[in-house]
């Protein structure tokens, strides 16, 4: 999965880049397609990789929480 994301990260890059250094008809269309390509395909991709084996209750705030980070604030203080 990783690579995957490599490779169309790098693909849209270099989309970009040919777009902005290229002086061709269509280079706005290059630039274009690499920035929705970086945020509709590598940014999903990316998140959905870094997140596919967590626990997301804890990253939330919920009254659990609240309650563990008001009791290690307390343990904290000398």
């Amino acid at each position: 999965m990783k690579y995957i994301i490599l490779i169309v990260f790098l693909a849209c890059l270099g989309s970009i880049l040919c777009g902005y250094f290229l002086e061709t008809a269509y280079s706005q269309k290059l630039i274009g397609f690499g920035v929705v390509g970086l945020f509709l395909i590598v940014f999903p991709l990316f998140s959905y990789h870094r997140w596919k084996n967590k626990n997301l209750r804890d990253y939330m705030l919920t009254k659990e929480n609240l309650d563990k980070m008001r009791k290690n604030q307390k343990d904290k203080k000398y």
